[in-house]
């Protein structure tokens, strides 16, 4: 339980955290029990955890209406310029104890729930999380919100409500199982129904032409019923919008169009419909061209449109509402979150054309002015290629738009580039071998005015290989856009006695600043700065330490090197090579127990796609690694090694703080940016990585000095690539290697099953396309550096430092700061709205 805050804590009012204040004490906890009655809770001695979370959720949210009210009033009568991020994917996590930091309330709630004799953190716990998203991409959208929101923009997220976000995952017997995730099943106490914005969305049916152009017609409808969800903005009384849309059948569904005399049938078909925003697909970097998919992609993109439209239709009281569309760019920025709202470019078009009646030039200048499309991967089994037989079954309308964009753009290249039928098969919007198909990066492309990349060494490798023709055509429109996350969540919220430490040190600027963190270079070799610091690791660890050893069977040293993989399960991401190197340490472990050895705790986690065998193979490895190794005496508590089951937000929260050594171990030139390898950096763990992703940027913020960086190079992979890999070599030449794929194969982690990870060595073997084994060696000799300079805690304690300083350049404020001045033409503001408790200026 948290310990009361003394009289001087009180009266260090300004905080990071927010104001304590003796009034907004009481004021909190009066919200709290009046809510708490409103849950028919008339006794508390009754109450259980979760109602006593619902109360304390219900007390921040009052807190929230007045001031998200205010911030629409404000962008109503302003009129600026409105940004709108569409994504399949929000993974927004816990809301909570997020919405107490950035209405400064946190230290104030801690105190009003310690009075009432009960524990925040007990509270918290309660909340399940919104995991509307798969990874990084997801996560990515929320920490733009909150950066958004933070940065004064008029931004809006859009997305859609799933009933079942990404799965539980539970481990049995070492293998991954999948649970539904019913997130909703208690209620939401953060979003809102708004059934007055309902709209009608369409699908199927056929194009007929008639004297006024193509009409779609004999549609199916599917309603759009929109949930909002208040998006706070730190301190500065902004609250912004993310509106998502949960499918409802209408009312007369299957029974107006034919007399079914089934009445009971028609309303049970009403599934169909609604099952469109029933689950989340759980595809990470893995294009699934199924017919639901397609329709969730549509209905997101069909809604939203719908609803810009209207919000740039409405104009204040006593203006004339908008009629003209020549300045819809100049009131209007959509960004693509990856190809999966691809379809709002043909879906623009069509109501440009079709509903407004705009000819076809104009309207095809005012779509490409307004959308910016951000790439996401390189992997080509990620690209979304639609087949054009479900889309015309689907949307025939729209592949009349999409073939008549193709026309245009091919007609462009055949005059630019004579005779040169290569350049218009690969420019295509349509692929035509094998079965014709729709490629939605290339729409993307041609629909936007701006393309961007996520990391520098990413955005390079889309200009000069996987969109080459097009950068060489429009090398204007191709920008790198480099990933951030949110100091709010990832540090202050996570990291609260990290958070502390540097306020005290540098000032709290840094919180919207977060480059001022630069001045802890001055730090570096202060004696107490590197105490303190690494006080507050080993305390984070000892508390996660505690946490592990109730989920599992494990005896944790919480002075052993916190070893961390957390991430998707991906061949590309690499925890083969990770599961190679602890079968290594076992082996040297084994082979000469006296022999000093940094102690060492690895930590994997993630979830695998349900439907991808080898990584379900990799898990199964690691959980079967993980029984020998912990069990086996001559280890002891040298080595131990955690699967950590159902890896979410969360759960980052909880072991990011408490990390020594980040794995970021990709081949380089597949993991486009990564955003776990900043928040690990900003929490005072060191890297192991390869050239890959924002690890470059990381390398040259900080110097490749102070990172552990192994491997392989973008140019090294080409080299290999051309001359082709050998893994046999590999084997062959290097003896440790040669032992742990032994043991693999010959049934040493699987006695029971000796041919069960066949497949696995296969793949390693045979048709590695990640090139596991040419790192491997390499590695390995990195990881013994990083066990030297943990025998030395100063040393490595001020490599931290040097850490935490550089990484102001990671901020999701900085990354919105450019998307805002360089994509979208706005401008961030320290506007700060006046708060509900002071009155409007008229």
């Amino acid at each position: 339980m948290a310990t009361p805050l003394t009289d001087q804590e009180k009266r260090k009012q300004i905080s990071i955290r927010g104001i304590v204040g003796v009034e907004n004490v009481a004021e909190l906890k009066k919200g709290f029990n009046r809510h708490l009655h409103f849950t028919l809770v008339k006794d508390r001695n009754i109450a259980t955890p979760r109602d006593y979370y619902f109360a304390l959720a219900h007390t921040v949210r009052d807190h929230l209406v007045g001031r998200w009210i205010r911030t629409q009033q404000f962008y109503y009568e302003a009129d600026p310029k409105r940004v709108y991020y569409l994504s399949l994917e929000f993974y927004m996590g816990r809301t909570l104890q997020n919405t107490m930091i950035n209405l400064g309330l946190q230290n104030a709630c801690d105190e009003a729930i310690y009075q009432l004799g009960l524990d925040m953190e007990e509270l918290e716990e309660m909340e399940e999380d919104a995991g509307l998203g798969n990874g990084g991409l997801g996560r990515l959208a929320a920490c733009f919100l909150d950066s958004m929101a933070t940065l004064g923009l008029a931004a809006y997220g859009y997305g859609i409500r799933y009933e079942y976000g990404i799965f539980n995952q539970k481990i049995r017997d070492g293998w991954q199982v999948e649970e539904a995730d019913d997130w909703l099943r208690h209620g939401n106490p953060w979003e809102k129904a708004r059934p007055e914005y309902m709209l009608p969305v369409h699908f199927y049916g056929r194009v007929e032409e008639t004297r006024d152009g193509p009409k779609w017609v004999d549609t199916q409808v599917v309603l759009a019923m929109p949930y909002d969800t208040p998006i706070p903005g730190y301190m500065n009384n902004t609250v912004n919008t993310m509106r998502l849309w949960s499918a409802r059948a209408p009312n007369d569904f299957n029974l107006k169009d034919f007399n079914v005399g089934d009445y009971i049938q028609a309303v049970l078909d009403r599934n169909l419909a609604e099952n469109i925003s029933r689950v989340l697909y759980p595809n990470d970097n893995f294009f699934e061209g199924k017919e639901l998919r397609l329709k969730q992609e549509y209905f997101v993109v069909a809604a939203t449109l719908q609803d810009i439209i209207r919000r740039f239709k409405t104009t204040k009281k006593g203006v004339p509402g908008r009629t003209s569309f020549k300045s819809f760019p100049d009131k209007v920025a959509i960004q693509l979150n990856d190809t999966h709202p691809a379809m709002a470019i043909p879906e623009l078009m069509r109501i440009f054309l079709d509903i407004e009646k705009i000819d076809w030039d104009t309207a095809w200048d005012l779509t490409r002015r307004t959308f910016a499309y951000t790439n996401h991967t390189v992997l080509p089994e990620a690209l979304e290629r639609w087949p054009v037989q479900l889309m015309e079954k689907l949307l025939p309308r729209h592949l009349q738009i999409i073939y008549q964009i193709n026309q245009a753009h091919l007609d462009k290249i055949a005059a630019l580039y004579p005779n040169d039928m290569d350049k218009l098969r690969t420019m295509s919007l349509i692929e035509e071998d094998g079965s014709k198909r729709v490629n939605m990066a290339h729409l993307c492309i041609v629909g936007s005015h701006a393309v961007n990349g996520v990391a520098e060494i990413h955005s390079n490798i889309i200009k000069t290989q996987v969109f080459r023709n097009f950068s060489e055509l429009e090398p204007n429109k191709f920008q790198n856009k480099t990933n951030g996350i949110t100091p709010r969540r990832w540090l202050l919220l996570c990291n609260p006695g990290l958070a502390e430490l540097i306020a005290e040190a540098i000032g709290e600027d840094y919180v919207r600043d977060l480059g001022e963190l630069r001045m802890l270079n001055d730090l570096v070799n202060d004696a107490t700065f590197i105490r303190d610091v690494s006080k507050v690791k080993q305390d984070n660890k000892v508390k996660f330490a505690q946490y592990l050893e109730k989920e599992y069977p494990v005896k944790i040293n919480p002075a052993s090197m916190f070893d961390v993989h957390v991430k998707r399960i991906h061949e590309y991401k690499r925890q083969l090579l990770n599961c190679l190197h602890i079968i290594t340490m076992y082996n040297r472990i084994k082979m000469n127990p006296t022999a000093p050895f940094v102690p060492r705790t690895v930590i994997i986690g993630g979830k695998a796609a349900p439907g991808y065998h080898m990584a379900k193979m990799i898990i199964k490895l690691i959980t079967s690694v993980a029984d020998v190794v912990n069990n086996d005496p001559v280890v002891g508590s040298k080595l131990k090694v955690i699967f950590l089951e159902n890896y979410r937000v969360s759960l980052a929260e909880k072991v990011i703080p408490a990390t020594d050594l980040s794995e970021q171990i990709s081949t380089a030139g597949t993991e486009a940016s990564g955003t776990g390898n900043m928040k690990f950096m900003l929490n005072g763990a060191l890297t192991i990585g390869t050239m890959d992703g924002a690890n470059v940027e990381m390398a040259e913020e900080a110097g490749e000095e102070n990172l552990f960086i192994f491997g392989m190079r973008v140019e090294d992979v080409a080299e290999m690539d051309k001359k082709g890999y050998d893994a046999m070599a590999y084997y062959k030449k290097i003896p440790e290697l040669k032992q742990v794929m032994d043991q693999i194969t010959s049934g040493f982690f699987s006695p029971k099953n000796p041919e069960l990870f066949k497949d696995l060595t296969e793949m390693l073997f045979k048709h590695d396309r990640f090139k596991v084994f040419a790192d491997f060696e390499a590695y390995v000799k990195c990881q013994e550096k990083v066990s030297k300079l943990y025998k030395n805690p100063v040393e490595w304690t001020k490599m931290v430092i040097k850490n935490i300083a550089a990484t102001g350049k990671f901020s999701s404020d900085r990354t919105i700061k450019e998307y805002a001045t360089e994509v979208w033409g706005v401008e961030p503001t320290n506007l700060k709205i006046p708060p509900p408790s002071e009155p409007r200026e008229i």
